[in-house]
């Protein structure tokens, strides 16, 4: 499938689900880090001419990656009447969690927390606006490996890119004009003081995850399947305690 095939597809597939959907929202609400797969879906929510609200959110944030989040902020509201960019600082936010919750410090734990209290303030901001929250989450992170934060990121209403591999994202930005720099960064989730990237974090490409994914005879194959089996939690529907009823 061509590049602006697929663009075209996601956009009317948006905009289909808020036709039909029982809740008929008014906004399209999505948190733009400065990474290539908020870039690429806010821009998908813009193009279908609906209201888009997009949040910047920094806590502790690097500030290149910050600089980037502002920059496609501003792009898009140059390009798209119906687009609005925020930016939300939640710095203090966070420090008084981190405060309240010294007695539980644990950094991996923050680090999650990060990505919740941005889910919190996405609902929020869509709450009143009668909107929804649109996921940024693509093949290979979100349902490959499970590389989210559950209940945080991973806490949408919908998700477009969902069935689009990594490369595919990269393939949208360009074919949308997203700012080369967010193309060429190196992905990272952004929840981490020392600014660790993603391949930091997996010990994988995302070009060899992908690969992976494609093929049981790549030589990562089994690597990828340990990835995924440590996050299959996430991505399992929740265990339900039932009852026979007899």
């Amino acid at each position: 499938m061509n590049v602006e095939k697929r663009a075209k597809i996601i956009t009317n597939w948006i905009d289909n689900y808020c036709k039909k959907t029982s809740f008929d929202p008014k906004a399209l609400v999505v948190g733009i880090s400065g990474g290539i797969d908020s870039s690429v879906v806010s821009t998908l929510c813009a193009l279908t001419e609906r209201k888009t609200i997009v949040l910047s959110m920094p806590i502790k944030q690097i500030q290149s990656q910050h600089d980037l989040s502002m920059k496609h902020g501003k792009w898009l509201t140059s390009k798209f009447k119906n687009v609005e960019h925020k930016v939300l600082e939640l710095e203090k936010l966070f420090k008084n969690f981190e405060e309240i919750l010294n007695e539980f410090n644990n950094e991996h734990g923050f680090a999650n927390s990060r990505a919740r209290l941005r889910m919190a303030t996405l609902y929020q901001v869509a709450a009143a606006n009668s909107g929804i929250v649109v996921g940024t989450g693509n093949k290979v992170e979100d349902f490959g490996v499970g590389f989210y934060t559950k209940y945080g990121d991973g806490g949408v209403d919908i998700s477009p890119i969902a069935d689009c591999n990594k490369s595919e994202v990269w393939e949208l930005g360009k074919h949308l004009g997203i700012n080369k720099k967010i193309i060429e960064a190196e992905p990272t989730d952004g929840l981490w003081n020392d600014g660790r990237n993603d391949t930091d974090q997996l010990g994988m490409s995302y070009a060899e995850l992908e690969k992976a994914m494609i093929n049981k005879d790549d030589p990562n194959y089994q690597k990828y399947l340990e990835i995924r089996k440590k996050n299959l939690h996430k991505m399992e529907p929740i265990p339900v305690c039932k009852f026979n009823e007899s």
